[in-house]
C-alpha cells in the first residue's frame, strides 16, 4: 500500500529523484525520462475517458491502473536485489485480447487514417502518439540498462489498442478520415 502524508519532501531540490530502490539520480536520467512518459501516457488517457464514451471507458481505466504498475516497474531496475512490482504477461494478454476484440468490429482499413474525427477518437490519436513517444524512450532506456521486455511488450501493445480505440469512438470506423495520398499536391486551380 502506497500511504503519501507529505507531498512536498523537497528532496529533488537538488535536481535528483529517488528510484524505488532508494537510489538517486538525475531527473533528467533516461530512467525518469521513460517513468514520465508513461505518466504523460496516463494523464492523456485520462483526458481521452472524458470523451471516449462508456463502452471504452472500462477498458481505459484498466490501462491506467497498468501504466501505474508499469511506471513502478520501470522505478525498479532489473538489476535490483528487491521484489518488485512488474508488469506481467497477462496484462499483456489481455490488452492484446481487448485490442483484438475491438478491432473484430471495425472494416479493414483502405488507407491510414488522420488522427481527428469525433472528440474521443481525437484524444486517443494523441493518447496513442504519447504513447508512442513513450515507447522510444523505453527502447532508448532499454539500450542502456537491462529493463523488463514485458513492460516493453506492453508499450507496444498499448499503442495498438489506442489505434483501435480511436476508431471505435469514431462510430466504429465510420467516422474516420481517411488519407488522400498526394491529395495536395496539384497547383492552384
Amino acid at each position: 500500500m502506497v500511504v503519501l502524508n507529505k507531498i512536498t519532501t523537497k528532496t529533488g531540490d537538488d535536481g535528483t529523484s529517488g528510484l524505488a530502490t532508494g537510489e538517486r539520480r538525475r531527473k533528467n536520467d533516461l530512467r525518469f525520462e521513460a517513468i514520465g512518459s508513461i505518466d504523460e501516457t496516463n494523464a492523456t488517457i485520462g483526458v481521452a475517458r472524458l470523451h471516449a464514451g462508456s463502452v471504452l471507458d472500462p477498458f481505459l481505466a484498466a490501462i491506467q491502473n497498468d501504466l501505474f504498475d508499469l511506471g513502478a516497474d520501470l522505478s525498479t531496475p532489473d538489476t535490483a536485489k528487491t521484489r518488485a512490482l512488474r508488469v506481467t504477461e497477462a496484462q499483456v494478454a489481455r490488452l492484446e485480447q481487448e485490442t483484438g476484440a475491438l478491432n473484430a468490429m471495425l472494416s479493414p482499413l483502405t488507407s491510414f487514417i488522420l488522427p481527428g474525427g469525433s472528440p474521443g477518437a481525437a484524444h486517443l490519436h494523441q493518447a496513442r502518439t504519447v504513447a508512442r513517444r513513450a515507447e522510444r524512450t523505453m527502447v532508448a532506456l532499454a539500450g542502456q540498462e537491462s529493463l523488463s521486455p514485458l513492460a516493453l511488450q506492453y508499450i507496444n501493445r498499448l499503442s495498438d489498442f489506442l489505434f483501435v480505440a480511436a476508431r471505435t469512438a469514431n462510430d466504429a470506423g465510420r467516422a474516420d478520415r481517411l488519407w488522400v495520398p498526394g491529395a495536395n499536391r496539384g497547383g492552384p486551380p
